[in-house]
């Protein structure tokens, strides 16, 4: 699928693209230009292999934001069989950045929440970007409790540029409702599938993110600040974002590498905005391998396995001060 938003480093995709989509719309092709189609084509893959293989931390963050890439309810309907949407916190009110339900993959029965951004404008002034409020993170525990009421293991999808920072949210409890959910979550006595599928930005991707088994997606990143915000402290300046991108460390293979995440799942080439399906499917037989897995371990191993996986992220070693005397 041609992406409707092109990134700069995409173009000369792009119009390779667009020269194979004139040859392949001749009538009658005549034998050379038969073999130049399948040239093309052989051409197109090469060059986007060569392109998203070598992408730079700045760069998987622009892949991440892509304005097509798919985002929660395209793999809701995507992903599950079926869907029975939840709403509302019991408090204040019902968070459209944030959905929940329970779901059916192959023979697996979830519950599934995801944070989702809009498509269009007015999708996004009603998710907020995918900043969700404390009610939103209220109704993601909520539905988790029940969750584990019923014994079905929950499947999280991170995609978020962070919590809400606005004041109504602070009034409400924003910081609060998050660290609760950090907490609640590490004590879930049922399997909990977490997956980063584009931005996983500081508490509010946290606030879904403990879980059992911790994906992410090729291209998104996970982080405790954006690009942005980090170039703001650190040089004070957004102009910095790139040079911040490099420094967070924040993409796949080093937070794979620092045990932040168990496994980096592959896109397809050319990134998930370009075929939606494909990265559905690897999506979903991600799921259910990870589910079937976790649900042959015992509740208490369960508990103490996660609670040890995340005692062991940020680990340091100390040095003794060497004295000069």
């Amino acid at each position: 699928m041609k992406p409707q938003y092109v990134l700069p480093f995409e173009r000369p995709i792009v119009e390779l693209e667009e020269q194979l989509a004139r040859l392949e719309a001749q009538p009658a092709p005549v034998p050379t230009t038969l073999e130049a189609i399948r040239n093309m084509r052989v051409e197109i893959a090469k060059l986007k292999r060569d392109v998203f293989e070598n992408l730079n931390p700045w760069e998987t963050v622009q892949v991440a934001r892509h304005q097509d890439r798919p985002q929660a309810r395209d793999y809701i309907e995507l992903v599950c069989d079926e869907f029975i949407e939840l709403h509302g916190d019991r408090a204040f009110g019902d968070d459209r950045a944030i959905n929940a339900g329970f779901a059916k993959i192959d023979d697996c029965k979830v519950l599934f929440i995801g944070q989702h951004k809009g498509r269009n404008l007015k999708e996004r002034n009603e998710c907020l970007y995918g900043c969700a409020h404390p009610e939103g993170y209220r109704k993601a525990l909520l539905k988790m409790e029940l969750a584990a009421k019923f014994n079905l293991p929950i499947v999280c999808l991170v995609d978020t540029p962070g919590a809400y920072p606005g004041i109504g949210a602070e009034e409400r409890g924003q910081a609060y409702a998050i660290a609760v959910n950090l907490r609640e979550m590490s004590q879930l006595p049922v399997p909990i599938i977490c997956i980063v599928i584009g931005e996983g930005g500081s508490g509010g991707a946290l606030g879904l993110g403990i879980g059992d088994y911790v994906g992410i997606l090729q291209f998104a990143y996970y982080s405790v600040i954006s690009p942005e915000g980090c170039a703001g402290i650190m040089w004070k300046s957004v102009e910095f974002a790139s040079k911040a991108a490099h420094a967070l460390k924040f993409t796949g293979p080093d937070l794979l590498k620092f045990g932040v995440v168990d496994e980096v799942i592959p896109e397809p080439i050319g990134g998930a905005h370009r075929d939606h399906r494909a990265m559905a499917s690897v999506l979903k037989s991600t799921i259910v391998r990870n589910l079937r897995a976790l649900e042959q371990i015992p509740k208490e191993e369960l508990l103490e396995r996660r609670y040890q996986k995340f005692r062991r992220m940020g680990e340091f070693e100390e040095l003794a001060a060497v004295s000069d005397a």
